[in-house]
C-alpha cells in the first residue's frame, strides 16, 4: 500500500489544490465542500464538473468521502493525516497569544500541581478544546510511610519524602485488615524504602515479599501491595492527568450522533489512567505529536484527534505533557504552535522551580 508521502507526490497541481482546499474549508466550518464552492477558489479557472471529477478521484484514493448522495466531500482519516503531515501550515504565535499563556503561567501557583493546573485551564481556553496535562512523577527518596486506618474500608497511605514532601492518597484496603497487620506492612515497606524513590522501592518490594511470603504476615503482604498500587493510579487529590475545558466539546454539536461520540469521549476522558499510560508515548521523543481518530485506540469510538508535546525538566528528561483533545477537525495550524510552546514554558518554569 502506497504511504501517504508518496501519493501526495504523484498528485498534480489541480488535485493537490483541490484536495487542500476541501480540508481547509471542512477544518474551518466542520461541514463537507462541493464543487461549486470550489470553482470559485481555485487559482485556476476550471468548471464545478472539472472539480467534481476530481473530487471522485481523491475520494477513489481513500482521501476523501461523501457523507450523503450528491453532497460535498469530508476529508477520511487518511486524508486528515496526509494532510497535517504534507501540507499543513503551521501559523506563529501572536504576541498576544504568547502574552496570554505566559500570564496565566504567572507566579500565582506555589507548587507545580497548581501551576500545571492553571497550564489546563490556559490551553482549554485559548484552544476552546479540552486540555491534558499529565504532570510528573514525584520521584524524591522516600523517608517514611504510614497506612491510617480512617474506616472499614478506607485507609490512608502517607508517605514522607526526603526534601520534607509530603503525599496522602486515601485508598480501599484489602478486607480483614488490622491495626497490627497495617503496622506490620509500614514496617515492612520502611525496612527497604528509606533512600529509595518509590519506583526503585517497588521492584525491590515485590522481591522481598517473594522470598519472605511466609513470614511476612498474608494482611500485610495485601496491604502493601495495595499501598503501593494506588501509586499507579490517580490520587483524588494528586491526579497526575489534569482534564480542563470538557464543556467546551459540547458546543456546536447539533445531532444525536455528534452528542453521542462527545459522550463517548468523556467516558474515555474519565479513564484516566489509560490516557496516562497513552501520554506516555511521549516520551518517545521530542516534539508536537498528532494523534487522529482510529490512530490510537483510545481515542477511536469518538472521532477525536489528540495535539501533544512532552515537557523536560533541567536535566532535560521527559516528564510530562501537555495536549488538547477535541473533534477531527481541530484547528491544527493554530493548536500545534500553541501547544509546543506551552510545553517549553513549563519545563522553563519547572526546571527554575528545581
Amino acid at each position: 500500500m502506497a504511504r501517504n508521502a508518496d501519493i501526495l507526490d504523484e498528485l498534480n497541481d489541480r488535485s493537490r489544490e483541490v484536495f487542500r482546499r476541501v480540508v481547509e474549508g471542512y477544518l474551518l466550518s466542520g461541514d463537507p465542500v462541493g464543487s461549486r464552492t470550489l470553482t470559485r477558489t481555485m487559482s485556476e479557472k476550471v468548471s464545478a464538473a472539472t472539480v467534481r471529477n476530481v473530487m471522485q478521484d481523491l475520494e477513489f484514493l481513500g482521501l476523501l468521502d461523501s457523507p450523503h448522495i450528491s453532497a460535498g466531500r469530508v476529508p477520511t482519516e487518511k486524508g486528515l493525516r496526509m494532510f497535517v503531515d504534507g501540507l499543513l501550515e503551521v501559523t506563529e504565535l501572536s504576541e498576544e497569544e504568547r502574552h496570554k499563556i505566559e500570564a496565566t503561567l504567572g507566579p500565582k501557583a506555589a507548587d507545580v500541581q497548581g501551576l500545571l493546573d492553571q497550564v489546563g485551564s490556559a490551553l482549554s481556553g485559548l484552544t476552546q478544546g479540552a486540555s491534558l496535562v499529565l504532570t510528573p512523577k514525584y520521584e524524591a527518596p522516600i523517608r517514611h510511610l504510614e497506612f491510617v486506618s480512617l474506616a472499614q474500608d478506607r485507609a490512608l497511605v502517607v508517605v514522607v519524602f526526603a526534601d520534607g514532601h509530603v503525599e496522602n492518597r486515601v485508598f480501599t484496603p484489602p478486607p480483614g485488615q488490622t491495626p497490627a497487620s497495617m503496622r506490620e506492612a509500614a514496617n515492612f515497606f520502611n525496612a527497604f524504602a528509606e533512600g529509595r524513590t518509590l519506583s526503585e522501592v517497588r521492584a525491590t518490594i515485590a522481591r522481598e515479599i517473594d522470598a519472605r511470603r511466609q513470614e511476612l504476615d498474608a494482611l500485610a503482604q495485601d496491604m502493601v501491595q495495595s499501598g503501593l498500587a494506588v501509586w499507579e493510579n490517580e490520587g483524588e487529590g494528586t491526579e497526575r492527568l489534569i482534564v480542563r475545558g470538557r464543556a467546551n466539546l459540547l458546543e456546536g454539536q447539533e445531532t444525536e450522533q455528534d452528542f453521542e461520540r462527545i459522550r463517548q469521549l468523556f467516558d474515555d476522558l474519565e479513564r484516566k489512567k489509560d490516557i496516562a499510560n497513552f501520554l506516555e508515548l511521549t516520551e518517545q521523543g521530542e516534539g508536537v505529536r498528532i494523534f487522529i481518530g482510529s490512530e490510537n485506540k483510545l481515542f477511536s469510538l469518538s472521532g477525536s484527534s489528540l495535539v501533544v508535546s512532552p515537557y523536560m525538566n533541567a536535566d532535560r528528561k521527559i516528564v510530562g505533557a501537555v495536549g488538547v483533545i477535541g473533534p477531527t477537525r481541530l484547528n491544527y495550524g493554530r493548536i500545534v504552535p500553541i501547544v509546543d510552546y506551552t510545553a517549553q514554558l513549563v519545563g522553563r518554569m519547572l526546571s527554575a522551580k528545581e
